[in-house]
C-alpha cells in the first residue's frame, strides 16, 4: 500500500479543497477508536484524554458512574460501556513535524465486552486509526484478539496502549512480546517504562532520547505534568538498544531511514517520526506506549503519537465501493467531489428521534440536502446535521469530507447504507457482523405492552444488527436473539427505561445450526390440478458439505433449458427458504454447496411459485440422505484463577464438556484457555464465584460450531419441537 504524507505546517500551503471554509483542515483532522479487552482502561483513557485537551474541565471515572462516554444509565449502574460514543477534542503536540499545529481529534470510545462486538466492528470500519488498549497485567486477552482481527480486517492503522503500569504484576515488556505472539504484530516500544508497579514514575522517550518523569506539583491544576530530565543510568543501555531495534523496524518501511541507516548516518528526531508515521499507516509497524490512565501518567505523550503517528483522512487509499453496474469504484477524501456518506450506526434519541451516525467519505453533507440511498433507489432528505459529543449534541449546518456527524431526517436507512448523490453511483462496503448465539422468549405483560414491545423491538433491532427479533410459527412467541446473555439482558432493560415496556422472557436457548457431512442428490415435484389453470414445478439438485465458514452456495448447472432462465431464482430462493430450517431439528443449515442440475417445465402450468416450492422440496429431500448433523456454538473462555483453586476451576471445565488447550502461570495466578459449548456456560458467572470464593474471573467469546455428541442429540431434537429457540 502505497502512503502518500501530508505533513503541512503553514496554513498558506493548504489544498484548496481543504482551505475555504472548514473548521479544521483534513490533515489537521484525526479519527481515532479506543478500543480493548474489557475492563483494560478504555474509558478512563478517554476519560483523561478528554481532560487533558481540554474538552471537560473534571475527569469522570468509571466506578463513580460520571464519565462523559458512558452516558447510558446501564453503563453506569454496571460499570462498563455497551455503545460506543464518539466525542471530540484538540491536541497541540509539543514535539514532531505537526507541533504546534493544533489538531482536531475525533474519538470513538467502543466497548470491551464481548456481547457489544457489533460497536466494535461498525466503529472500526469508519475510523482512520486506532488505540488498542492492553492490561500490563492482563496483556492480551482473548477480546484483544478479537479487536486486533477486527482492526486488521478494516486495514485500521493503530498504536498500542499498555495501561495499568502502577499495578502490582505490571510487566510492559511481557505485553509487548505477547502482542508479537499472539497477535503476530510488529510491536516496538516507542517508550520505556521508568520504573513499574508502585514505582512507576516515568517514560523514556526512545526517539528523543529523553526521560519525562511524572511528578505531584500542587500548582499544577491538571494533577500531574511531564517534567524532562536525564535518562537513569541503569535503562541508558536498554534504551539505546531498544532505540537501534526501533530504528531497524522502521528502516524495513522506509528507505530514506534505511539508506542513512546503512551508512551509519545520524538520523533526526523528525526524519525518525515521520518514519515511524509511514510504517504505522502502512500497517507494517505498531509503536508502543506504556502509562497509567488511571494515575494520570503517559497519557499526554499517547495524544502526541495520536497525532504524530496515526494517519489523517489524506494519508490512507481511496475508499472501495461498487456501482449499479458492480464495478469497482473509489471515494476519495475531497470536498470538492460529489458527496458518498456511509451510515454505520442508528440510535433513537428520546429528544430528537431517529438519528443516524454517518461518515463523510467524499464531499459534504449540508442541511437540507438530497441524497440519494443505492440500496432502496430513493431520495432521502436531510432536515439537521449533529456533531455529537457523547450524549450533548452541537448543530452545524456542513460536515465535510473525513468528519463523523449524525443525521436527523433520513427515514429508510438502515446499518451499512451508502447516503450519496445521484451522479456519485457509488455503493459502499457494509461493515459485517457476527450471528446470534443465543435467544429466548419474551411476553409482554399486558395487552398495553403488548403494542409498545414490537414497536421497541422494531427500533431496538434497526440500531444493533446482532439483535434479532421474530415470531416462532409453530407457538406464536415472539423470540429476541443476541450474542450473550449479557445483550439480551441489556435489551430487556432498555425496553423498561426506554420504552415503558413490562415484559417476562423465558429461559435462554441456544442458537444451533445444521449441517451435512455427505454428497446428496434431491428432486422436487410441485404438481397441483384444481380444474382450471394447475401449478408445476420440477427441480432435481445435487448437495455436498462446503468448508467450514464458507457458508451457502446455489450453483446454476442448467443447460438445454430444462428450467427456463425466469425459474432459476425461485428454485434458488426456495434452496434458500427450505436451509432456513433443517431437517434435523428445524435450526438453519449452513456450510453446504447446492447445484441445480436438472429438471422440467410445463408450458401453461409452470410458474415462480411452483418453482420455488419445487426448491424447497428438493432441499428437503436431498438434506435427509446427506447424512446431516446438528452444530453447536462452542465459546473460547479464558479463565484467570488464583492456583489454589486451579484443580477446582479445571474439574469444573471438563464437567461442562470443555477442552482445556493451555495453561500459563503469571504472578501467582493460573491462566486457563479452554473450549466450551455455549449450552453449559449459562449461570457461569455465579458458579466460578463460588468455586474461587470470588477470586477468580473468566471472559468468553463465540469460537466456532462443533457437532452435537450421539448422547445428546435426541435430548435437543425433543427440546427443539417443544421450545422455540430457531435463529
Amino acid at each position: 500500500m502505497s502512503v502518500t504524507l501530508q505533513i503541512v505546517t503553514d496554513k498558506a500551503k493548504l489544498s484548496p479543497a481543504n482551505a475555504p471554509q472548514r473548521p479544521s483542515p483534513m490533515e489537521w483532522t484525526r479519527n481515532i477508536g479506543i478500543a480493548a479487552h474489557i475492563d483494560a482502561g478504555k474509558t478512563t483513557t478517554t476519560e483523561r484524554i478528554l481532560y487533558y485537551s481540554g474538552a471537560v474541565h473534571k475527569m469522570g471515572e468509571v466506578h463513580e458512574g460520571t464519565t462523559v462516554t458512558d452516558w447510558m444509565e446501564q453503563e453506569r449502574e454496571r460499570g462498563i460501556t455497551i455503545t460506543a460514543a464518539a466525542i471530540s477534542c484538540a491536541w497541540i503536540p509539543s514535539i514532531g513535524p505537526f507541533a504546534p499545529i493544533k489538531h482536531r481529534i475525533n474519538i470513538i470510545d467502543t466497548p470491551g465486552h464481548v456481547d457489544f462486538t457489533a460497536e466494535v466492528e461498525r466503529s472500526l470500519r469508519v475510523l482512520d486509526g486506532a488505540v488498542a488498549v492492553f492490561c500490563a497485567v492482563g496483556r492480551v486477552q482473548p477480546q484483544s484478539e478479537t479487536v486486533w482481527r477486527q482492526a486488521n480486517k478494516y486495514r485500521v492503522p493503530r498504536l498500542a496502549f499498555v495501561n495499568k503500569m502502577d499495578r502490582v504484576g505490571a510487566n510492559f515488556y511481557a505485553c509487548v512480546e505477547e502482542m508479537r505472539k499472539k497477535l503476530a504484530a510488529n510491536a516496538h516500544p516507542l517508550f520505556l517504562p521508568i520504573g513499574a508497579e508502585e514505582h512507576f514514575q516515568g517514560l523514556v522517550d526512545l526517539v528523543q532520547m529523553k526521560a519525562y518523569y511524572f511528578e505531584e506539583d500542587p500548582t499544577d491544576l491538571l494533577g500531574l505534568t511531564p517534567k524532562l530530565g536525564a535518562i537513569p543510568a541503569d535503562l541508558l543501555a536498554s534504551a539505546k538498544k531498544y532505540r537501534e531495534k526501533l530504528i531497524e523496524a522502521v528502516a524495513d518501511c522506509d528507505d530514506e531511514i534505511a539508506h542513512k541507516y546503512l551508512e551509519g548516518a545520524e538520523i533526526g528526531v523528525n526524519e525518525l517520526m515521520i518514519g515511524i508515521r509511514k510504517a504505522t499507516v502502512s500497517l507494517k509497524f505498531c509503536g508502543v506506549i506504556p502509562g497509567s490512565a488511571f494515575k494520570k501518567k503517559g497519557v499526554q505523550r499517547l495524544l502526541d503519537c495520536v497525532v504524530n503517528y496515526l494517519p489523517n483522512p489524506l494519508d490512507l487509499p481511496p475508499t472501495r465501493g461498487q456501482n449499479s453496474d458492480g464495478q469497482e469504484v473509489f471515494a476519495k477524501a475531497d470536498d470538492r467531489a460529489k458527496t458518498v456518506t456511509l451510515a454505520f450506526k442508528l440510535w433513537s434519541d428520546p429528544f430528537v428521534g431517529r438519528l443516524v451516525f454517518a461518515r463523510v467519505y467524499q464531499g459534504k453533507l449540508t442541511r437540507g440536502q438530497s441524497v440519494f440511498n443505492p440500496r432502496t433507489r430513493r431520495r432521502e432528505r436531510i432536515s439537521r446535521l449533529l456533531l455529537m459529543r457523547a450524549m450533548d449534541k452541537e448543530e452545524i449546518d456542513v460536515a465535510y469530507a473525513g468528519d463523523i456527524c449524525a443525521v436527523i431526517g433520513v427515514k429508510d436507512v438502515i446499518t451499512g447504507d451508502t447516503l450519496c448523490n445521484d451522479e456519485a453511483d457509488i455503493r459502499l462496503e457494509p461493515p459485517t457482523f457476527p450471528e446470534p448465539v443465543i435467544s429466548m422468549s419474551i411476553e409482554p405483560k399486558s395487552k398495553a405492552d403488548q403494542d409498545k414491545m414490537g414497536k421497541a423491538l422494531q427500533r431496538l433491532s434497526a440500531e444493533d444488527p446482532t439483535f434479532r427479533t421474530f415470531t416462532d410459527t409453530d407457538t406464536g412467541q415472539t423470540i429476541i436473539a443476541g450474542m450473550g446473555e449479557l445483550h439480551l439482558e441489556i435489551i430487556r432493560d432498555r425496553m423498561f427505561r426506554e420504552f415503558k415496556v413490562e415484559a417476562d422472557a423465558g429461559k435462554p436457548q441456544i442458537a444451533y445450526r445444521e449441517s451435512i457431512t455427505a454428497h446428496a442428490d434431491g428432486e422436487g415435484k410441485f404438481i397441483r390440478q384444481s380444474g382450471g389453470r394447475g401449478q408445476y414445478g420440477h427441480a432435481c439438485i445435487k448437495i455436498e458439505p462446503n468448508p467450514k465458514g464458507k457458508g451457502i452456495e446455489v450453483i446454476n448447472e442448467i443447460v438445454g433449458g430444462a428450467i427456463p432462465k425466469e425459474y432459476i431464482k425461485p428454485v434458488t430462493e426456495g434452496i434458500l427458504e427450505a436451509a432456513n430450517n433443517g431437517v434435523v431439528a428445524g435450526y438453519p443449515v449452513i456450510d453446504f454447496k447446492a447445484r441445480l442440475v436438472d429438471g422440467s417445465f410445463h408450458e401453461v402450468d409452470s410458474s415462480e411459485l411452483a418453482f420455488r416450492m419445487a426448491g424447497i422440496f428438493a432441499f428437503k429431500h436431498a438434506m435427509a440422505k446427506a447424512k446431516p448433523i446438528l452444530l453447536e456454538p462452542i465459546m473460547k473462555v479464558e479463565v484467570t484463577v488464583p492456583e489454589e483453586f486451579q484443580g477446582d476451576i479445571m474439574g469444573d471445565i471438563n464437567r461442562r464438556r470443555g477442552h482445556i488447550h493451555g495453561m500459563e502461570q503469571r504472578e501467582g495466578a493460573c491462566i486457563i484457555n479452554a473450549l466450551v459449548p455455549l449450552e453449559t456456560m449459562f449461570g457461569y458467572a455465579t458458579d466460578i464465584r463460588s468455586l474461587s470464593k470470588g477470586r477468580a474471573s473468566y471472559s468468553m467469546e463465540p469460537s466456532h460450531f462443533d457437532q452435537v455428541p450421539a448422547q445428546l442429540l435426541t435430548k435437543i431434537v425433543e427440546t427443539s419441537t417443544k421450545a422455540p429457540a430457531r435463529t
